[in-house]
Parts: structure tokens; C-alpha cells; sequence
């Protein structure tokens, strides 16, 4: 009877640790989405007269800095699949818990973008009569997603993105190591948050550092229901 209780209070806790793991990705991605989707879209809806491509890398900076900062805390804050993975490979996450973050993430990331479209709706309105395009001169697409330059070809996109994950997740395994100098306490947001803005200044020029899954593929889905259409995946 006793070792039915003591079962029955583990399973109640792991229920609701990975409930609130859950949601702590959840609402970071989200952050993550809504600070820096948000300020592509200040960019592109102004046509570039309240943004630029460095306010985009500072939205994108202060998005995964506030993002970890709200779920670092509870599950670690890896608000990235790419991350998460990482983690379960070195033993720091576990295995069951891996699809429990990652559908967070890309839920976090979809509900962000509703939250970017909704913000700007008028915006959107407004911007080319209200048609929504994926590529040309107007189009509004890739406030959500990230597409690649012209000259990029698959392999060199394939190249461009190993690089950069693997970067972003090398900084955070340095930055988050005690054995090493290791950061204060407290300061890891901040220094993932830069290490953000590093990739996004030096490896942005291809197909704008997208480095998460979540990120992009939350958002190019919303695009494709939300009136872009099945474009969005194949342009």
C-alpha cells in the first residue's frame, strides 16, 4: 500500500514537472518569436524607416535573452530543438522529455507569430494592399521565416545552417560550464542572448541565421494558414 502511494506521488510529480516544463519552453519561444519576428516586421512594414538589419539582430538578442531568463529557470530554457537535442546527447536531458520540449518550442513559436500578426494587423493591411507575398519587392513573408539569398544553393544552405547551430550550441556548452570559466551566476542569459547577436552580425548574410528549427518552422507554417499559402515551403 505504501509502495503504491510513493509510486503514485512520483508519477503525480513527474506529471507536473514536465507540465511546467512544458510550459516554461512554451512561453519563452514565444518571447522569442514576439521580440524578434516583431521587429523584422517593424522593419519591413515601415519599409526600413523604423528598423534596419542590426535593430533585427538586437530584437532577435534581447528575445532569447529574455526567453531563457523567463524559463531558464524551470527547464533549462533551451527554447531551440537544436538545443534540446544537444542537451539529450549529452546526457543532460532526458530522452522522454526531448518530444515534450520540442512540441513547446514549435507551439511557442506558432502562437508567437499570431501574437506579431495580430500586433500588426492594420500594418499588414495596409503594406501592398493588404496581398500577402512570399518573394518580390513587397513581400512580407519572411518576417516570419527565413528564406534564402539568391545566390545560396542547397549545399551551401545545408553548410551555412550546420555552422551556425553548431556554433550557437557550442558558445551555450561554454558559457554554461563550471569546469571552465564558466559565467556568474545569473549573467548566462545575457551572454546567450549575445552570442546570438554574434552569429546574427557575421553568418546572417545567406538566409538570415534561422539556427532553430521552431523558429522557422513555427512561424512558415502560420504563413502558409494564415493566407501565404503552401508557397511558403517551396519558394
Amino acid at each position: 500500500m505504501e509502495d503504491g502511494r510513493k509510486r503514485m506521488k512520483e508519477l503525480c510529480t513527474l506529471r507536473k514537472d514536465i507540465i511546467k516544463e512544458f510550459l516554461a519552453e512554451f512561453l519563452g519561444t514565444f518571447v522569442l518569436i514576439l521580440f524578434g519576428c516583431g521587429s523584422v516586421a517593424q522593419t519591413v512594414l515601415s519599409r526600413g524607416a523604423l528598423g534596419e538589419p542590426l535593430t533585427i539582430h538586437i530584437g532577435f538578442t534581447l528575445g532569447v535573452m529574455l526567453a531563457v531568463y523567463m524559463a531558464g529557470g524551470v527547464s533549462g530554457g533551451h527554447v531551440n530543438p537544436a538545443v534540446s537535442l544537444a542537451m539529450v546527447v549529452l546526457g543532460k536531458l532526458p530522452l522522454k522529455k526531448f518530444p515534450v520540449y520540442v512540441a513547446a518550442q514549435f507551439l511557442g513559436a506558432f502562437v508567437g507569430s499570431c501574437a506579431v500578426f495580430g500586433l500588426y494587423y492594420d500594418a499588414f493591411m495596409d503594406f501592398n494592399n493588404g496581398t500577402f507575398v512570399v518573394t518580390g519587392e513587397n513581400a512580407t513573408a519572411g518576417i516570419f521565416a527565413s528564406y534564402p539569398a539568391k545566390h545560396l544553393s542547397v549545399l551551401n544552405g545545408f553548410i551555412d545552417q550546420v555552422i551556425g547551430a553548431g556554433a550557437l550550441v557550442l558558445c551555450i556548452l561554454a558559457i554554461i560550464d563550471k569546469k571552465n570559466i564558466g559565467a556568474p551566476k545569473g549573467t548566462e542569459p545575457l551572454l546567450i542572448g549575445l552570442s546570438i547577436l554574434a552569429i546574427g552580425v557575421s553568418m546572417g548574410f545567406n538566409c538570415g541565421y534561422p539556427i532553430n528549427p521552431a523558429r522557422d518552422l513555427g512561424p512558415r507554417a502560420f504563413t502558409a494558414a494564415a493566407g501565404w499559402g503552401m508557397e511558403v515551403f517551396k519558394s
